[in-house]
């Protein structure tokens, strides 16, 4: 939390020079939006657990998994579980900070009608299984590669980038803000801040998550029960 703070301050100044370096305003974000953007965007950063600590993978390349394959449960319904558990303290403990921090010591864009807060924390739970989704695929492809490091670092290095928390979404040219939509990227974080500060439909909003929640969670699917078919036997 104390990092996600610091982090918080730099991106805070960064974006807000940039806004007065453009006369106040880019993209309908003036500063009390920006701030808005950042304190959220950190604390959904430990809220969906973006990074992740690629822990299945290395089951995966030691042999472990076997035992997690052979627990009567759906492999990738019992992590998605113990996820979402993990999200509620995360709520409490990386979400809620560095909101309050916003709210108390910056200019903060609160959202103008009441039901978008409860529309907040849905999106922000579906963001959550989006993000999940997207993780369980990376780890999973050990199973192929046998060392997904190199997978797992270009994760790491191209989802902040993607998904908007380094500037959002609608900082990008046209064309790039078109084919990121077209993606789950921006599901992770773009939209729950977009809900909250009512840029866009929220309805279009959480049926875009909505509808990439189940196609990564299917594909996901998919590939573990190809992936168990797989029997790879290392040191002969």
């Amino acid at each position: 939390m104390t990092a996600n703070v610091v982090f918080g301050l730099l991106r805070v100044s960064v974006i807000v020079a940039a806004l007065k370096a453009a006369n106040g305003e880019i993209a309908e974000y003036d500063v009390a939006a920006a701030n808005t953007y950042v304190w959220i965007g950190q604390g959904l950063l430990g809220f969906i657990l973006l990074w992740g600590n690629n822990e299945l993978a290395e089951r995966v390349r030691s042999g472990d998994v076997v035992v997690d394959l052979y627990r009567p449960w759906h492999l990738q319904g019992a992590l998605l579980a113990e996820d979402l558990g993990r999200g509620g303290y995360a709520f409490l403990a990386r979400l809620a900070p560095p909101m309050l921090i916003g709210m108390l010591l910056f200019p903060f864009r609160f959202p103008e009608n009441a039901y978008q807060w409860p529309l907040f924390l849905v999106s922000s739970v579906i963001a959550l299984v989006i993000c999940f989704g997207c993780r369980f695929l990376i780890e999973i492809s050990a199973f192929w590669l046998i060392d997904n490091r190199g997978l797992f670092g270009f994760w790491n290095i191209s989802s902040g980038l993607l998904c908007g928390l380094t500037v959002p979404v609608a900082f990008f040219p046209e064309w790039a803000r078109e084919v990121l939509w077209m993606t789950p990227f921006p599901a992770l974080l773009q939209a729950p801040i977009d809900v909250f500060l009512g840029h866009g439909n929220p309805g279009k909003l959480l049926l875009y998550q909505v509808f990439w929640a189940a196609v990564i969670l299917a594909l996901g699917h998919f590939a573990l029960q190809r992936a168990v078919r797989k029997v790879v036997v290392q040191g002969g």
